[in-house]
């Protein structure tokens, strides 16, 4: 196999994925974070209502739910990554490396953001080539397979209101609803894509790439296209003799990793909005319309959402949070549990990956 196909970046492409998990890179999101938060406390909060807010049992009760369900979704996650990798990694490990990789994925813009960041750290796990391209564009499919088929089916049953307040038609999508089917949309292409080389044509795959880079405007991400497509061979010949039991076990975490991440924020909302309905249904509807929020989210400008997800709160779910005052407090909290708490915890857990994972083994080669 030619160096340019292995999973180790080269020396220049190791110091750029290097570079992207450098906590210098927390900076950006936490001061993008506080400004727009400084900006919604200003011309939204009236500190009067404030004061109303009561810290009373009722919220902390929800709070503390929050936090439960901020613990099954990691845990979801290193499951994930523990039965993928065939147990190659023990729990405490998963665990760890998932904190690194969620931390990649806070500071990046997108949601496929960090996979290169995932190929570096099971390379450098010394996980195989094969294996290593089988978990990440693995996940890459699931991932995107949850939203494609849970969308469609809560539209089904609520309707237009899950994607925004007062939506009866495609007419009365608006600008946010434009960009949740442009999301939606980007999310099938690329989803179908890779399903589509990891499971029926990986040939036809990797040929398709090749082609669409021998243009002079392309040829540059010709490199790139080559490795990717490797990786695909791989990844689809270990995928074929997995088990049933493999796949369902996959499936299940990643179901659980991303329906508890919407149950922290709705969690989080119940804490600070007790008129807000409790029945089943309504709930429901409430998480559907989350999870398009969610969908938007990942395809932010800014890494991690930071600033975009803030603003978007308030007007998305105003039928439910009319106080904007309220709002502004619900999104800031929820920000901290589900969105920097990763960014703190991975500004603790990385530099130690790298002195122990890197840098030794540049000093201790062998």
């Amino acid at each position: 196999m030619q160096k340019e196909n292995f999973p180790i970046p080269e020396d220049k492409k190791e110091e750029a994925i290097l570079q992207s998990i450098h906590l210098n890179k927390i900076i950006i999101p936490i001061i993008i974070g506080i400004f727009t938060v400084a900006y919604l406390v200003w011309k939204q909060v009236e500190w009067k209502e404030l004061k109303n807010i009561s810290w009373n049992g009722f919220t902390l009760f929800w709070l503390g739910i929050a936090v439960v369900f901020l613990f099954i979704h990691h845990i979801s996650y290193s499951f994930r990554l523990y039965s993928l990798s065939d147990k190659d990694f023990n729990f405490k490990k998963c665990i760890e490396l998932i904190f690194i990789w969620e931390f990649s994925s806070a500071v990046s813009p997108t949601s496929v953001g960090g996979s290169a960041v995932a190929f570096f750290l099971l390379a450098k796990e010394k996980l195989s080539f094969a294996k290593t391209a089988t978990i990440v564009l693995y996940t890459i499919v699931l991932d995107g397979l949850f939203f494609l088929f849970s969308i469609p089916i809560l539209f089904f049953i609520f309707g237009g209101i899950i994607i925004r307040p007062d939506m009866h038609g495609f007419s009365d999508l608006g600008g946010w609803g434009n960009y949740f089917i442009f999301s939606y949309l980007f999310m099938f292409c690329y989803t179908l894509l890779f399903f589509y080389g990891l499971f029926l044509r990986p040939v036809r795959m990797k040929e398709l790439l090749l082609t669409l880079t021998r243009f002079s405007f392309t040829k540059k991400w010709r490199n790139d296209a080559e490795r990717v497509g490797n990786e695909i061979l791989l990844a689809s010949k270990e995928l074929k003799i997995k088990p049933a039991l493999w796949h369902l076990r996959a499936l299940i975490a990643t179901i659980g990793a991303w329906s508890t991440r919407f149950l922290l924020l709705l969690a989080v909302i119940l804490a600070f909005n007790p008129e807000i309905s409790r029945e089943i249904t309504d709930l429901v509807q409430l998480f559907a319309r989350l999870e398009s929020m969610f969908l938007i989210t990942l395809f932010s400008p800014t890494p991690g959402g930071a600033g975009f997800v803030e603003v978007l709160f308030g007007g998305f779910l105003i039928d439910y949070i009319p106080n904007s005052t309220v709002a502004t407090l619900t999104a800031t909290v929820w920000r901290l549990l589900g969105y920097y708490i990763y960014l703190f915890i991975g500004a603790v857990i990385v530099p130690n990956w790298i002195r122990k994972n890197v840098l030794n083994e540049k000093i201790n080669p062998n």
